[in-house]
């Protein structure tokens, strides 16, 4: 009885869509209208992607310290390594670039080697005095010279932070005030200010000048994002488009499913806007995703409208057959590749929460767009031409289906070897996969901005920041010569770190100090003794200068202290082992009773978000398989189903894994996606076969091998069309130059061909193998919902109407 009431109601769906096309028609216009009035709204990311819940405790520790001491992601540093620039010419140059910063509205403060200056004794005061090691501007070699002597030799503060005495390589800071450094101010000024200035400055002096830091580092990442948009979406829709027309050999066909999936993009673009939502590494995939999903859409709905119209000629009833046959198995297929996607909804990252709910809601969109512009645009055109059916006979694509026949007939036990051997394989594999947690590993690799990421990383160690905040739990206790001594200590084992930088903190202040206080001998750059530090604290406290450059390294009441080194770009691992370090080294150094110190900053709260990430996707993923386990529960009412059925689909995902790991692909945000959005697509075809199995079973007396052989031919076809425009239409995503997204669609792609391999070779094969278990009246029942309707059907359905 639910059978024929579900192809009762495909058949008042084909009614209603035929018979009321005008109004359809203008509904979808007016929808997309609507649609892209939200264009307005959407919004490129401002900041870098917080992968952790807004409560996980790394964020709550992180948001304390920016409480205290405000943001630590606001500084880009410009670097120049070049012999010239210690000239006359050159370096006043350099120093006057550095100046033009400082009256933009944008820019906080400006440090060069101008504005250094050297802590001098004031005997008669009894203070320190800031004096400019450059007065004004240079003005002759010798006092390059002595600039030189002075910084490189006689003032160890400043060395690794505006200078590398080694390599003699100069930086000037540039910081950003922080209420614009996550709005997009923050661009404008770098793409219009910064980098029209720094190119004018090359062309000047000819020195090649690199920029760094994560406001800079953030903003062409994101540029970058954007102007690969247009690229995935054109070449989404010309390669998905040309093996379209390679296929049907039909300008009609390609420009109506041209139109359905441009309008599904302008939709989703609607719904970014309407949501609110920000365009990240992430969203900004899903126009041509759904470029990808959509098109195969229009294979089975056009394939099955000119399969009709060869059988017997009737246009009308063909269309009404296309909704009626295919309306059903594509809106199951639809659904559960929406519920894919759907799970990442349940995770507790808003990175993936906003993708998930995008592409869940853009793939129902696209279905919906099919099953209505098709018919409906098809009531409009005349018969297709004789040519345009002649792909329905094409003799390499039955030669396939046949080489596959024969395969399941003859060869099971030479399938199922092959498949035993790929399983071992591949769990070999896996044991090899390693997770990366490293920020710029994705970026684009040939870009200018990424070279210079690696430059400071060569002269400076890093530019991540890497903070740690030390609660004295009493007020002024930062200035206690014990706390200074153990933070001393710490230092030290930071500097022995390779891949962090030489850390500063109010504790070279004092070293400063004191060195200032012997007439600035440098071999008394060193913390005080006890009673030396009565006297130089004295002096520190007339000082107005030392309080003001005292403010960046201790907070107001002298309770909190930070600090600062910079990390290197490294992965998960090598950062895990220097976090147990440090920790180690701050148990023994810093009694728990007095002091409470945390590790935290931008480099390590990407570092957990990872590892963070990787395990919710995990979760996804198994929601996935839970989730559509019971679908196909719902549907054929047989535990033996759903696991013959998962089998075909899980083993692509196990290969995939073993292929990362012999290849050395990491687990991370961006490949790990590969399997949620492969096994939510690849399981389509597993339904369109099962679904049609079981028709073939009650149509040829529950004969098993001729049921499935049946199947087999029928579903081949449009398997092979479908994975074929898959698997190029993913590869567009090879196109990028974020390294996660080249790999994301390898790798999908990859996986998508062995699940069409492996839904038209080992599941027919288990079918056959299982046939007894399996394969009988009582395993597999009347199902939930009828996907693929019989002629039967049909005609009960079509003899009550009449």
């Amino acid at each position: 009885m639910f059978k024929i009431l579900t192809t009762g109601f495909w058949e008042a769906v084909a009614r209603l869509i035929l018979r009321n096309k005008i109004f359809i028609i203008i509904a979808i216009i007016l929808a997309t209208i609507f649609f892209s009035t939200q264009w307005k709204y959407m919004q490129f990311s401002t900041t870098e992607a917080n992968l952790l819940p807004d409560d996980h405790e790394i964020n709550l520790v992180y948001n304390n310290f920016l409480e205290i001491f405000g943001e630590e992601g606001n500084l880009v540093v410009l670097g120049v390594k070049d012999s010239t620039i210690f000239t006359v010419k050159q370096l006043n140059a350099w120093n006057k670039l550095a100046d033009s910063f400082k009256d933009y509205k944008e820019i906080d403060a400006v440090l060069s080697i101008k504005d250094l200056k050297k802590l001098v004794k004031n005997t008669e005061k009894e203070r320190f005095d800031l004096e400019p090691f450059i007065k004004d501007s240079i003005s002759n070699m010798e006092e390059i010279l002595k600039l030189e002597d002075e910084l490189f030799k006689q003032y160890p503060f400043y060395d690794n932070f505006l200078f590398n005495a080694e390599t003699k390589t100069l930086r000037t800071a540039l910081y950003f005030k922080k209420d614009i450094i996550n709005t997009p101010a923050r661009k404008i000024f770098i793409l219009d200010v910064l980098q029209k200035k720094i190119d004018a400055f090359e062309v000047q002096t000819g020195l090649d000048v690199r920029v760094s830091g994560m406001p800079y580092i953030r903003t062409l990442s994101s540029q970058s994002i954007i102007d690969e948009i247009p690229i995935f979406i054109g070449g989404a829709l010309f390669v998905t488009s040309f093996i379209f027309f390679l296929f049907f050999r039909s300008f009609r066909a390609t420009f109506i499913s041209l139109i359905v999936v441009c309008i599904g993009v302008m939709w989703t673009f609607g719904i970014l806007g309407l949501l609110g939502y920000e365009i990240t590494v992430l969203t900004a995939l899903i126009p041509p995703l759904i470029i990808v999903i959509g098109i195969p859409n229009c294979v089975f709905l056009i394939n099955k409208y000119q399969q009709e119209v060869k059988a017997h000629g009737n246009k009308v009833r063909s269309l009404q057959r296309v909704i009626t046959k295919v309306g059903n198995a594509t809106l199951m297929t639809n659904v559960t590749t929406a519920s894919g996607f759907a799970t990442f909804i349940f995770t507790e990252s808003t990175l993936l929460k906003e993708f998930g709910v995008v592409a869940s809601l853009s793939i129902l969109a696209i279905f919906l767009l099919c099953l209505l512009v098709i018919p409906i645009m098809y009531t409009f055109l005349p018969y297709p031409k004789e040519r345009h059916l002649e792909h329905l006979n094409k003799r390499w694509i039955g030669r396939f289906v046949g080489w596959m026949e024969s395969m399941v007939k003859n060869k099971k036990i030479t399938i199922y070897i092959t498949t035993l051997i790929l399983i071992i394989t591949s769990i070999i594999g896996v044991y090899q996969i390693k997770i990366s947690g490293s920020l710029i590993e994705d970026m684009p690799q040939d870009t200018e901005f990424f070279n210079d990421i690696r430059f400071f990383e060569s002269e400076f160690n890093g530019i991540m920041p890497l903070e740690i905040l030390i609660d004295t739990k009493r007020k002024k206790g930062v200035m206690k010569l014990s706390t200074l001594k153990r933070m001393d200590e710490l230092e030290q084992l930071i500097t022995e770190i390779p891949e962090l930088s030489r850390p500063i903190s109010v504790v070279s202040l004092v070293k400063y100090s004191k060195q200032a206080y012997y007439n600035g001998n440098p071999k008394y750059y060193q913390l005080p003794t006890s009673q030396e530090n009565s006297f130089i604290l004295s002096y520190a406290k007339n000082s107005t200068s030392n309080s003001d450059m005292l403010s960046d390294f201790v907070d107001s009441t002298g309770q909190y202290a930070r600090i600062t080194t910079f990390m290197k770009d490294i992965g998960t691992d090598k950062m895990e082992r220097i976090e147990e370090d440090l920790q180690n080294k701050i148990d023994k150094l810093f009694p728990k009773e007095r002091y409470e110190i945390t590790i935290t900053g931008k480099a390590l709260v990407f570092q957990k978000g990872t590892k963070y990430l990787v395990k919710n996707l995990m979760i996804s993923l198994t929601l996935a398989i839970i989730l559509i386990a019971l679908f196909m529960a719902y549907l054929f009412r047989s535990f033996k189903m759903i696991m013959v059925s998962l089998i075909p689909n899980l083993l692509p995902l196990l290969i995939t894994a073993g292929i990362m790991g012999y290849i050395g692909v990491p687990i991370k945000p961006s490949t790990i996606l590969v399997f949620s959005i492969a096994f939510g697509i690849s399981v389509d075809d597993t339904i369109h076969f099962l679904a049609k199995y079981r028709q073939e079973l009650q149509a040829n007396n529950w004969k098993i091998r001729k049921s499935v052989y049946g199947a087999l031919r029928e579903t081949g076809v449009s398997m092979i069309y479908t994975s074929i425009v898959l698997f190029f239409g993913f590869s567009v995503f090879t196109i990028s130059s974020f390294g996660g997204t080249v790999a994301l669609g390898a790798l999908v792609s990859i996986t998508l061909l062995f699940a069409m391999l492996s839904n038209l070779l080992l599941l027919p094969s288990l079918l056959l193998s299982l046939e007894r278990n399996i394969a009988n009246k009582e395993v597999l029942r009347e199902p939930s919902i009828d996907i693929i309707p019989s002629d039967d059907d049909e005609k009960t359905t079509g003899n009550k109407e009449k």
